[in-house]
């Protein structure tokens, strides 16, 4: 048996892919994303009135109320009483009523405790609590 070498003129498959037209396709759809994308935008123009500077509002820190493993309450790292806590949020709140609280709570305090110090900010009449946790799996 003997394998033919030589091209005859027969009528074979091209196995070569002709990538031209191809590139000519991707060309025309990169002109049309081109011009189409700046007209995307919905933006109305407008010509903005010019006005003095002004101050960004103060931003304020938020208070952090943590409740450790032993059931002890914090205020912004002071150790309080549980049953002081709520009067030293009153006491908070009258000087800024627009207080805001973030929550800490270990994981291993009593929800009991938790519960009380909710309660607490709850009867306080502050509005702007955030309880804080760690994202997990």
């Amino acid at each position: 048996m003997a394998f033919k070498t030589q091209d005859d003129g027969g009528d074979d498959v091209m196995s070569e892919i002709n990538v031209t037209p191809l590139v000519d396709v991707m060309l025309v759809l990169l002109v049309v994303f081109i011009v189409t994308a700046p007209l995307l935008t919905q933006a109305v123009h407008v010509n903005l009135p010019k006005t003095a500077e002004t101050a960004p509002p103060e931003e304020k820190e938020a208070v952090y109320i943590s409740v450790d493993a032993k059931g002890k309450v914090f205020i912004d790292k002071t150790e309080i009483a549980l049953e002081a806590f709520e009067n030293e949020l009153l006491q908070r709140k009258a000087a800024d009523p627009e207080i805001a609280l973030n929550l800490n709570a270990d994981d291993a305090v009593q929800y009991g405790t938790v519960a009380k110090v909710m309660s607490s900010i709850e009867r306080s009449g502050i509005t702007k609590l955030a309880v804080l946790t760690v994202p997990g799996k």
